[in-house]
């Protein structure tokens, strides 16, 4: 793998560095640096005008076919969009759900109907998604989803529940996973779905977090229809286009990811340089480790990146999410622990500084995405061919038994 630049590579960073900075030194530059962890719905019409001005410009869906209008960009200058993204400061995108996820999905399963009926309206974030995916009793084992949808005619009919849905409540659309043949085994019978949010027998809560915002959210389907023309791919053969959809999280945009975490790492370093914890010896050992974690982080994601067109998923990708979710756990504590005794303090008005809602937010990057057990048992059975965990019934001791 050779990370060196060409000429041509250095380029177009030129090119999307000074784009992005003239637009958020001046138009949008009240949102630059806004919506970090656990402050995601920050400026919310600020950010979504910054989405659609992105769209009208071409830069929107830089990985997209040309046919779909979007740059067609190879995975290298993919990586350099996302870096510079991530550098410039930018807002977190309102629109990765749509743009990152469902728009790829369409492209590779979707009917020329519904390409041209919803990919227009991501790549101009005209449209925003969400995904209906895990629910109270289905997260990390997906597959035990218990949504139903049933045929009526030309419509389907979905009652069930989703939980942790992002930004349901600012959403125009969700893609839904719902059982469509009870009788089959437990990956089969769930069909794929396209859901308008506004339609009849929807109701959204907004989860609130320990950050008070409220991210996720509760989505309830009470006999909702939708159109039969709003299924993709095939009856029942929905857990293909899931997987499908899946395999494009750990895309190019996911090094962007990393660089907002060196970003939440150069305002740890400020602040230890302004309050002298930088002087104490293993205060600067915590500080020089974590940011070798982020170097490896973002080698790993490189070679991540390089080995996308194998046909299986390589131990690079098995590892990710495990190590980048207990660095960011460690880079919010670290954060709390250079601020000193004051960040045990809420604001005066009740708000929580940058320091506090990186902490508390952290808290769940082991549990959202696949918890850490659930990782650990991934790596060994997928990327190591270890036997697969046994399942333990424990039993009820009888009454009378001893114990």
């Amino acid at each position: 793998m050779d990370l060196h630049f060409t000429p041509e590579e250095e380029t177009f960073r030129t090119e999307i560095r000074s784009y992005l900075d003239e637009l958020l030194s001046n138009e949008f530059s009240s949102i630059r640096g806004v919506s970090g962890a656990g402050d995601v719905d920050a400026m919310f019409n600020e950010r979504l005008a910054f989405e659609q001005r992105l769209g009208i410009d071409g830069w929107t869906c830089v990985g997209w076919p040309t046919l779909f209008h979007g740059r067609g960009l190879p995975l290298n200058l993919q990586v350099l969009y996302f870096e510079e993204y991530a550098r410039a400061g930018a807002p977190e995108r309102l629109n990765h759900i749509g743009e990152g996820l469902i728009g790829p999905t369409l492209i590779h399963f979707g009917t020329p109907e519904q390409q041209s009926r919803f990919l227009p309206d991501i790549r101009l974030g005209k449209k925003l998604w969400c995904q209906g995916f895990s629910e109270p009793n289905a997260g990390s084992d997906l597959a035990s989803l218990s949504t139903r949808a049933v045929r009526d005619g030309n419509e389907w009919v979905i009652t069930g529940q989703k939980s942790w849905t992002s930004l349901a409540q600012v959403s125009d659309w969700c893609f839904v996973l719902a059982r469509t043949n009870p009788s089959a085994p437990k990956h089969r019978g769930i069909s794929f779905f396209l859901v308008p949010l506004d339609a009849p027998g929807i109701e959204i809560r907004p989860i609130v977090q320990l950050t008070g915002t409220a991210e996720f959210n509760e989505v309830f389907f009470s006999e909702t229809r939708i159109a039969d023309d709003l299924l993709v791919g095939e009856v029942d053969r929905g857990w293909e286009v899931a997987m499908g959809l899946l395999s494009f999280e750990r895309g190019a945009s996911t090094l962007g990811q990393q660089f907002a975490f060196h970003r939440e790492f150069e305002a740890i370093m400020s602040l230890a340089l302004a309050n002298g914890k930088s002087t104490q010896l293993v205060f600067r050992q915590r500080l020089a480790a974590i940011w070798g974690r982020l170097e490896i982080m973002r080698l790993n994601t490189l070679r991540m990146l390089s080995e996308a067109d194998q046909p299986h998923l390589t131990g690079s990708a098995y590892i990710s999410k495990l190590y980048w979710a207990r660095l960011h756990q460690d880079l919010g504590e670290l954060f709390i622990d250079t601020v000193g005794t004051h960040a045990m303090i809420a604001g005066d008005d009740g708000a929580l500084s940058r320091a506090q809602r990186l902490f508390l937010y952290t808290r769940s990057d082991t549990i959202y995405g696949g918890s850490d057990q659930i990782q650990l048992n991934i790596i060994g059975e997928r990327g190591l061919g270890l036997p697969r965990e046994p399942i333990i019934n424990n039993p009820v001791p009888s009454k009378g038994s001893s114990s």
